[in-house]
C-alpha cells in the first residue's frame, strides 16, 4: 500500500482503470483531496476516452463543471470550485422539494435560483433520491422512480420524468 502514495504510481494506476467510481462525502473535502493529488486532468482525460465514470452524491457534483451546486458545507477551501467538467450542466444531488412548516431558511429551489441568477447560461438538475443519469454515446437517460427538476435562468422550473427528453442538457 505504501506505493499508492507515490505520485507516479497513482497516475499510472489511473491509466489502467476499468471504471472510475467516486462516492459521497463532503464535496469540498473530496475536491480538495483530488486537487492535491493532481487527479482532475488524468481522470477527466480517462473518462473522455471512454472509461466509465460512476459518481453518486459528492461524486455526481464532481462530474459537473463545478461543485457550486453541492448541498455540503465548505469545511475546507479547495484550490477552486472547478471539477471534472464531464457534463455541461450542474447537478444538485439529493434534491428535495420540502419546505417544512416553520422553516425560515432557504429551500433547495431558492438556492438553485440564486445560482442561476448569476450563472444564467447553466442548467441545474435537481436529482431526487433513487435517480441517476446514464450517459452513453451522447445519449442521456434518467433512471429511477422519480422525476428530475430542471432549472434555467428566466424559465419556470420543469419536471421531466424517466423516459423524458434530456438531450438538451448535453448541447
Amino acid at each position: 500500500m505504501r506505493l499508492l502514495n507515490c505520485k507516479k504510481m497513482r497516475l499510472a494506476l489511473v491509466g489502467f482503470l476499468a471504471a472510475i467510481v467516486v462516492g459521497g462525502g463532503n464535496t469540498f473535502q473530496l475536491l480538495t483531496m483530488i486537487q492535491e493529488k493532481k487527479l482532475i486532468e488524468p481522470i477527466r482525460d480517462k473518462v473522455l476516452r471512454e472509461t466509465p465514470y460512476i459518481g453518486w452524491s459528492a461524486g455526481s457534483n464532481l462530474a459537473c463543471p463545478s461543485i457550486r451546486t453541492t448541498n455540503d458545507m465548505p469545511v475546507v477551501q479547495p484550490e477552486s470550485f472547478d471539477a471534472f467538467n464531464l457534463v455541461p450542466f450542474q447537478i444538485n444531488p439529493h434534491y428535495l422539494d420540502a419546505n417544512p412548516e416553520g422553516h425560515a431558511g432557504e429551500t433547495r429551489e431558492m438556492r438553485i435560483e440564486e445560482f442561476i441568477e448569476v450563472n444564467r447560461e447553466m442548467y441545474v438538475v435537481g436529482l431526487r433520491e433513487g435517480t441517476m443519469f446514464l450517459i452513453e454515446n451522447d445519449n442521456i437517460d434518467l433512471l429511477g422512480p422519480r422525476d428530475a427538476r430542471i432549472f434555467k435562468y428566466n424559465k419556470t422550473p420543469v419536471e421531466i420524468n424517466p423516459g423524458g427528453d434530456f438531450q438538451f442538457l448535453l448541447e
